[in-house]
């Protein structure tokens, strides 16, 4: 009498997590995000540093005789990770396996 156990309860209740589930999943939602952004990051540098290499439109012979070649690099590289990992991780997010409340 009184309580039900909790497994049969969620049974018919699979769509309600405990406080831990939920904060468990949070942290690994949050963990893949910044997997993800971070490769992004890392991705976008690499497309940077490969436009100096190689020099494409003269881009490191015009670094390299820059009076002031950080800040000449940190404008190519910052906006080219911030764009490749906003862009990995929106396409992570896009193409996430997601149920509805109604179909768990």
């Amino acid at each position: 009498m009184g309580e039900e156990p909790r497994d049969e309860k969620r049974i018919y209740d699979r769509y309600e997590m405990t406080p831990e589930e939920a904060r468990r999943d949070h942290w690994d939602m949050l963990r893949f995000l910044a997997l993800n952004a971070l490769s992004g990051v890392a991705l976008g540098f690499a497309v940077a540093a490969s436009l100096l290499w190689f020099d494409i439109g003269g881009l490191g012979t015009h670094l390299g005789r820059s009076q002031h070649p950080f800040i000449t690099a940190l404008l190519l590289f910052v906006p080219l990770g911030l764009t490749f990992g906003s862009v990995v991780t929106g396409t992570a997010i896009m193409t996430m396996p997601y149920k509805r409340r109604k179909e768990m």
